[in-house]
Protein backbone atom coordinates (compact mmCIF):
# COMPACT_ATOMS: atom_id res chain seq x y z
CA UNK A 1 0.00 0.00 0.00
CA UNK A 2 1.42 3.55 -0.89
CA UNK A 3 2.59 5.80 1.67
CA UNK A 4 -0.37 8.63 1.99
CA UNK A 5 -3.18 5.92 1.10
CA UNK A 6 -6.74 6.24 3.54
CA UNK A 7 -8.35 3.38 3.80
CA UNK A 8 -11.87 3.13 4.26
CA UNK A 9 -14.17 0.21 6.10
CA UNK A 10 -17.73 0.58 4.87
CA UNK A 11 -20.85 -1.58 4.55
CA UNK A 12 -24.39 -1.62 6.00
CA UNK A 13 -25.40 -1.53 9.77
CA UNK A 14 -24.48 -4.36 11.68
CA UNK A 15 -21.85 -6.37 9.59
CA UNK A 16 -18.72 -5.73 11.97
CA UNK A 17 -16.82 -2.24 10.64
CA UNK A 18 -15.59 -1.05 14.13
CA UNK A 19 -14.04 -4.18 14.60
CA UNK A 20 -12.64 -4.53 11.38
CA UNK A 21 -10.86 -0.96 11.57
CA UNK A 22 -9.78 -1.75 14.49
CA UNK A 23 -8.00 -4.78 13.18
CA UNK A 24 -6.62 -3.26 10.43
CA UNK A 25 -5.37 -0.24 12.69
CA UNK A 26 -3.39 -2.47 14.94
CA UNK A 27 -1.89 -4.26 12.02
CA UNK A 28 -0.93 -1.62 10.15
CA UNK A 29 0.19 1.47 12.78
CA UNK A 30 -3.34 3.17 12.28
CA UNK A 31 -5.58 5.33 13.77
CA UNK A 32 -9.26 5.27 13.44
CA UNK A 33 -11.54 8.06 11.86
CA UNK A 34 -15.41 8.07 12.48
CA UNK A 35 -17.29 8.38 9.46
CA UNK A 36 -21.06 7.26 10.55
CA UNK A 37 -23.10 10.85 11.47
CA UNK A 38 -24.76 9.82 14.47
CA UNK A 39 -21.35 8.70 16.83
CA UNK A 40 -20.58 12.50 15.96
CA UNK A 41 -23.16 13.35 18.47
CA UNK A 42 -22.24 13.63 22.51
CA UNK A 43 -24.50 11.58 24.27
CA UNK A 44 -25.72 8.81 21.59
CA UNK A 45 -23.64 5.71 22.30
CA UNK A 46 -25.99 3.21 23.28
CA UNK A 47 -27.97 3.76 19.90
CA UNK A 48 -25.23 3.99 17.60
CA UNK A 49 -23.33 1.30 18.98
CA UNK A 50 -20.30 3.46 19.86
CA UNK A 51 -17.66 1.48 21.18
CA UNK A 52 -16.58 2.74 24.56
CA UNK A 53 -12.94 3.28 25.47
CA UNK A 54 -12.27 -0.10 26.95
CA UNK A 55 -13.14 -1.61 23.35
CA UNK A 56 -11.31 0.29 21.20
CA UNK A 57 -7.99 -2.24 22.35
CA UNK A 58 -5.54 1.12 22.31
CA UNK A 59 -6.32 2.02 18.86
CA UNK A 60 -6.66 6.32 19.37
CA UNK A 61 -10.51 7.33 17.40
CA UNK A 62 -11.33 10.35 16.21
CA UNK A 63 -14.16 12.41 15.32
CA UNK A 64 -16.65 11.23 17.73
CA UNK A 65 -18.92 13.46 20.33
CA UNK A 66 -18.23 16.42 18.69
CA UNK A 67 -21.51 17.91 18.13
CA UNK A 68 -24.01 18.80 20.86
CA UNK A 69 -27.88 16.62 20.10
CA UNK A 70 -28.98 19.95 19.26
CA UNK A 71 -26.61 20.76 16.55
CA UNK A 72 -27.91 20.16 13.09
CA UNK A 73 -25.30 18.22 11.07
CA UNK A 74 -23.12 19.39 8.70
CA UNK A 75 -21.80 17.71 5.82
CA UNK A 76 -19.89 20.69 5.00
CA UNK A 77 -18.26 20.95 8.33
CA UNK A 78 -17.59 17.42 8.89
CA UNK A 79 -15.58 17.63 5.67
CA UNK A 80 -13.39 20.82 7.04
CA UNK A 81 -12.65 18.58 10.06
CA UNK A 82 -12.41 15.56 9.39
CA UNK A 83 -9.61 17.04 6.89
CA UNK A 84 -7.51 18.47 9.40
CA UNK A 85 -7.70 14.91 11.37
CA UNK A 86 -6.37 12.81 8.27
CA UNK A 87 -3.89 15.78 7.36
CA UNK A 88 -2.53 15.43 10.76
CA UNK A 89 -2.42 11.37 11.55
CA UNK A 90 -0.53 11.41 7.85
CA UNK A 91 1.91 13.76 8.89
CA UNK A 92 2.45 11.61 12.19
CA UNK A 93 3.37 8.76 9.78
CA UNK A 94 0.34 7.16 10.82
CA UNK A 95 -2.79 5.49 8.54
CA UNK A 96 -5.81 6.86 8.44
CA UNK A 97 -8.62 4.09 8.89
CA UNK A 98 -12.15 5.64 7.74
CA UNK A 99 -15.03 3.31 9.74
CA UNK A 100 -18.49 3.74 9.47
CA UNK A 101 -21.45 3.35 7.01
CA UNK A 102 -22.21 6.95 6.37
CA UNK A 103 -21.81 7.08 2.64
CA UNK A 104 -22.34 10.51 2.44
CA UNK A 105 -20.00 11.31 5.33
CA UNK A 106 -17.47 8.52 3.94
CA UNK A 107 -17.11 10.52 0.53
CA UNK A 108 -16.62 13.81 2.38
CA UNK A 109 -13.86 12.75 4.07
CA UNK A 110 -12.05 11.31 1.29
CA UNK A 111 -12.86 14.60 -0.26
CA UNK A 112 -15.15 13.51 -3.05
CA UNK A 113 -17.43 16.48 -2.35
CA UNK A 114 -17.63 20.08 -3.59
CA UNK A 115 -20.62 21.54 -1.95
CA UNK A 116 -22.74 24.48 -3.70
CA UNK A 117 -23.97 27.50 -2.06
CA UNK A 118 -26.77 28.46 0.21
CA UNK A 119 -29.73 30.80 0.25
CA UNK A 120 -31.03 31.14 3.84
CA UNK A 121 -34.85 32.44 2.39
CA UNK A 122 -35.00 29.01 -0.01
CA UNK A 123 -33.93 26.92 3.19
CA UNK A 124 -36.26 28.62 5.97
CA UNK A 125 -38.69 27.57 3.50
CA UNK A 126 -38.26 24.56 2.76
CA UNK A 127 -37.62 23.69 6.53
CA UNK A 128 -41.30 25.47 6.92
CA UNK A 129 -43.08 22.86 4.57
CA UNK A 130 -41.21 19.79 6.18
CA UNK A 131 -42.37 21.06 9.71
CA UNK A 132 -46.07 21.66 7.96
CA UNK A 133 -45.85 18.45 6.26
CA UNK A 134 -43.42 16.35 6.36
CA UNK A 135 -41.01 14.68 4.72
CA UNK A 136 -42.76 12.34 2.20
CA UNK A 137 -44.35 15.23 -0.25
CA UNK A 138 -40.88 16.51 -0.24
CA UNK A 139 -39.38 13.30 -1.33
CA UNK A 140 -41.94 13.09 -3.84
CA UNK A 141 -40.93 16.11 -5.20
CA UNK A 142 -37.44 15.32 -5.48
CA UNK A 143 -38.41 12.22 -7.10
CA UNK A 144 -40.45 13.95 -9.53
CA UNK A 145 -37.92 15.92 -10.60
CA UNK A 146 -34.69 14.07 -9.76
CA UNK A 147 -35.00 10.50 -9.99
CA UNK A 148 -31.80 9.68 -9.36
CA UNK A 149 -31.00 12.42 -6.29
CA UNK A 150 -33.90 10.63 -4.66
CA UNK A 151 -32.82 7.54 -4.86
CA UNK A 152 -29.50 8.07 -3.07
CA UNK A 153 -31.51 9.65 0.19
CA UNK A 154 -33.67 8.20 2.54
CA UNK A 155 -37.78 9.31 2.64
CA UNK A 156 -37.39 9.91 5.83
CA UNK A 157 -34.45 12.14 5.76
CA UNK A 158 -35.81 15.36 5.49
CA UNK A 159 -32.90 17.37 5.92
CA UNK A 160 -31.39 16.02 3.19
CA UNK A 161 -34.09 16.70 1.33
CA UNK A 162 -34.37 20.09 1.97
CA UNK A 163 -30.89 20.34 0.80
CA UNK A 164 -31.27 18.36 -2.09
CA UNK A 165 -34.03 21.01 -2.95
CA UNK A 166 -32.49 24.30 -2.46
CA UNK A 167 -29.19 23.16 -4.44
CA UNK A 168 -31.84 22.47 -7.36
CA UNK A 169 -33.78 25.84 -7.17
CA UNK A 170 -30.73 28.30 -6.49
CA UNK A 171 -28.61 26.31 -9.09
CA UNK A 172 -31.35 25.46 -11.71
CA UNK A 173 -30.25 22.14 -12.28
CA UNK A 174 -30.05 18.65 -10.94
CA UNK A 175 -29.52 17.97 -7.49
CA UNK A 176 -27.65 14.54 -8.88
CA UNK A 177 -25.41 17.05 -11.13
CA UNK A 178 -23.81 18.23 -8.33
CA UNK A 179 -22.85 14.85 -6.94
CA UNK A 180 -19.51 13.62 -7.10
CA UNK A 181 -17.73 11.05 -9.62
CA UNK A 182 -15.70 8.01 -8.59
CA UNK A 183 -12.06 9.50 -9.61
CA UNK A 184 -11.28 12.57 -7.49
CA UNK A 185 -10.71 13.06 -3.91
CA UNK A 186 -7.86 11.70 -1.46
CA UNK A 187 -5.83 8.35 -2.52
CA UNK A 188 -7.83 5.68 -0.63
CA UNK A 189 -8.66 1.67 -0.54
CA UNK A 190 -12.42 1.54 0.18
CA UNK A 191 -12.95 -2.53 1.96
CA UNK A 192 -16.84 -3.19 1.87
CA UNK A 193 -18.23 -5.86 4.44
CA UNK A 194 -20.25 -8.40 2.83
CA UNK A 195 -22.87 -10.20 4.67
CA UNK A 196 -25.71 -12.50 3.36
CA UNK A 197 -29.41 -11.27 3.60
CA UNK A 198 -30.82 -13.36 5.73
CA UNK A 199 -27.78 -13.03 8.21
CA UNK A 200 -27.70 -9.51 8.46
CA UNK A 201 -31.55 -8.88 9.37
CA UNK A 202 -30.68 -11.38 12.29
CA UNK A 203 -27.65 -9.51 13.20
CA UNK A 204 -29.77 -6.14 12.96
CA UNK A 205 -32.46 -8.03 15.38
CA UNK A 206 -30.14 -8.78 18.01
CA UNK A 207 -27.90 -5.59 18.00
CA UNK A 208 -31.39 -3.45 18.78
CA UNK A 209 -32.24 -6.51 21.25
CA UNK A 210 -28.80 -5.62 22.73
CA UNK A 211 -29.18 -1.79 22.72
CA UNK A 212 -32.58 -1.67 24.54
CA UNK A 213 -31.42 -4.33 27.06
CA UNK A 214 -28.34 -1.91 27.55
CA UNK A 215 -30.80 0.80 28.39
CA UNK A 216 -31.46 2.93 25.18
CA UNK A 217 -34.93 3.98 26.06
CA UNK A 218 -32.90 5.57 29.29
CA UNK A 219 -30.42 6.84 27.41
CA UNK A 220 -33.12 8.56 25.06
CA UNK A 221 -34.86 10.22 28.20
CA UNK A 222 -32.01 11.51 29.45
CA UNK A 223 -30.90 13.15 26.03
CA UNK A 224 -34.19 14.44 25.82
CA UNK A 225 -34.82 15.74 29.07
CA UNK A 226 -31.46 17.52 30.21
CA UNK A 227 -30.04 18.08 26.51
CA UNK A 228 -32.87 18.88 24.34
CA UNK A 229 -32.75 15.96 21.83
CA UNK A 230 -36.35 16.84 20.59
CA UNK A 231 -34.96 20.35 19.24
CA UNK A 232 -32.20 18.25 17.49
CA UNK A 233 -33.12 18.42 13.96
CA UNK A 234 -30.70 15.81 13.20
CA UNK A 235 -29.91 13.46 16.25
CA UNK A 236 -33.97 12.93 16.69
CA UNK A 237 -34.01 11.24 14.13
CA UNK A 238 -31.82 9.03 14.32
CA UNK A 239 -32.78 5.07 14.45
CA UNK A 240 -33.40 3.80 17.83
CA UNK A 241 -33.80 7.56 19.08
CA UNK A 242 -36.66 8.60 16.40
CA UNK A 243 -38.46 5.10 17.80
CA UNK A 244 -38.05 5.93 21.52
CA UNK A 245 -38.96 9.00 21.39
CA UNK A 246 -42.67 7.94 20.50
CA UNK A 247 -42.53 5.66 23.31
CA UNK A 248 -41.86 8.44 26.30
CA UNK A 249 -44.32 10.23 24.09
CA UNK A 250 -47.29 7.88 24.70
CA UNK A 251 -47.46 7.20 20.96
CA UNK A 252 -45.86 3.43 21.36
CA UNK A 253 -45.20 0.52 23.42
CA UNK A 254 -41.73 0.21 24.22
CA UNK A 255 -42.14 -3.47 22.22
CA UNK A 256 -43.11 -1.28 19.46
CA UNK A 257 -40.16 1.24 19.81
CA UNK A 258 -38.27 -1.87 20.01
CA UNK A 259 -40.15 -3.60 16.41
CA UNK A 260 -40.17 -0.35 14.88
CA UNK A 261 -36.33 0.10 15.31
CA UNK A 262 -36.05 -3.07 14.00
CA UNK A 263 -37.75 -2.20 10.22
CA UNK A 264 -36.18 1.10 10.29
CA UNK A 265 -32.66 -0.45 10.91
CA UNK A 266 -33.13 -3.15 8.12
CA UNK A 267 -34.78 -0.29 5.82
CA UNK A 268 -31.20 2.09 6.39
CA UNK A 269 -28.72 -1.17 5.65
CA UNK A 270 -30.74 -1.64 2.27
CA UNK A 271 -29.64 1.56 1.27
CA UNK A 272 -26.65 1.27 2.61
CA UNK A 273 -25.78 -1.36 0.66
CA UNK A 274 -27.08 0.06 -2.54
CA UNK A 275 -24.97 3.09 -1.75
CA UNK A 276 -21.90 1.43 -1.43
CA UNK A 277 -22.53 -1.19 -4.38
CA UNK A 278 -22.64 1.74 -6.83
CA UNK A 279 -19.00 2.98 -5.79
CA UNK A 280 -16.81 0.64 -8.09
CA UNK A 281 -13.90 1.54 -6.04
CA UNK A 282 -14.79 -0.64 -3.07
CA UNK A 283 -13.37 -3.97 -2.34
CA UNK A 284 -15.42 -6.50 -1.10
CA UNK A 285 -14.74 -8.73 1.66
CA UNK A 286 -17.14 -11.34 3.05
CA UNK A 287 -17.96 -11.15 6.66
CA UNK A 288 -16.53 -13.90 8.98
CA UNK A 289 -13.79 -15.23 10.58
CA UNK A 290 -11.44 -14.66 8.37
CA UNK A 291 -12.29 -10.82 7.97
CA UNK A 292 -9.19 -9.77 8.88
CA UNK A 293 -7.24 -11.86 6.98
CA UNK A 294 -9.53 -11.16 3.79
CA UNK A 295 -9.29 -7.27 4.43
CA UNK A 296 -5.53 -6.94 4.48
CA UNK A 297 -5.14 -9.30 1.13
CA UNK A 298 -7.28 -6.49 -0.47
CA UNK A 299 -4.67 -4.03 0.41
Amino acid sequence: MRPGTVIAVVGATATGKSDLAIGLAQRLGGEVVNVDSMQLYRGMDIGTAKLPLAERRGVPHHLLDIWEVTEAASVAEYQRIASGVIDDIQARGKVAVLAGGSGLYVRAALGDLDFPGTDEAVRARLEAELTAAGPAPLWDRLKAADPTAAAAILPSNGRRIVRALEVMEISGQPFSATMPSYDGGRRAVQVGIRLSRPELDERIEARVDRMFARGLADEVATLAGRHGLRDGKTASRALGYQQVLRYLDGDWSLEQARDETIRATRRFARRQESWFRRDPRVRWAEAGDELLHRALSLL
